[in-house]
């Protein structure tokens, strides 16, 4: 997917740009771009990150988290001759984060979730679904997938340093997504176990569009 490719790029040199200097102006809609430094959870009322396990999320990491919000708000793309002279048009919504400082050689469950980071772990309530499985908390792999949710899942280096990105062919609900939390494990994907990452190691407040 060429478009999705492209966006990866963009981002990516825009993150590694906003990491380096913190105080750059957020681009313009439809883009949203988050850059901050983890903070102790008793901070949550004013901090736009916090870490609930500093073993893991130490208060000297940064994250970095863009969303792209592709069609249905005048964003257009053209494929070019082989689309024989018709309008093309994708529709989704492209996330990406990067890490720094976390702890080295560790794989973490990344997922966005439906409320904002409080002092508590579970302040940012479930994972946001496209598609909301009826029974919560859920764990059906026909619901709990990175088709349905947005699964950021890291695996860091040495350094501490990982990133990730998903492509999803939906919009968020209006309101609905408003954090991204970072979890202890990777990410589950069995009957029973789809979804679960484990305990909420830190969490980042993020205005999705």
């Amino acid at each position: 997917m060429s478009l999705v490719k492209a966006v990866t790029a963009a981002v990516a040199m825009g993150a590694s740009m906003a990491i380096a200097t913190p105080a750059a102006a957020a681009p313009p809609h439809p883009f949203v771009f988050v850059h901050d430094t983890f903070q102790p959870a008793s901070q949550a009322d004013k901090a736009g990150a916090v870490t609930y396990d500093k073993s893991l999320v130490p208060t000297s990491a940064s994250v970095f988290i863009a969303e792209l919000r592709v069609g249905g708000k005048g964003m257009e793309h053209h494929e070019g001759r082989e689309d024989h002279g018709h309008h093309m048009m994708h529709k989704g919504t492209f996330v990406f984060i990067s890490v720094r400082g976390l702890a080295p050689h560790h794989h973490y469950g990344i997922h966005v979730h439906t409320k904002a980071c409080g002092t508590k772990p579970d302040s940012s309530g479930p994972h946001y679904q496209n598609k909301k499985d009826p029974k919560q908390p859920s764990t059906n792999p026909k619901y709990a997938n990175p088709h349905n949710e947005v699964w950021l899942d890291v695996t860091t280096n040495g350094a501490g340093k990982g990133w990730a990105k998903s492509w999803e062919k939906w919009q968020f609900r209006s309101g609905e997504a408003r954090s991204v939390v970072i979890h202890k494990h990777a990410t589950g994907t069995t009957q029973g176990k789809a979804g679960d990452a484990g305990a909420r190691v830190a969490c980042v407040n993020v205005p999705f569009k």
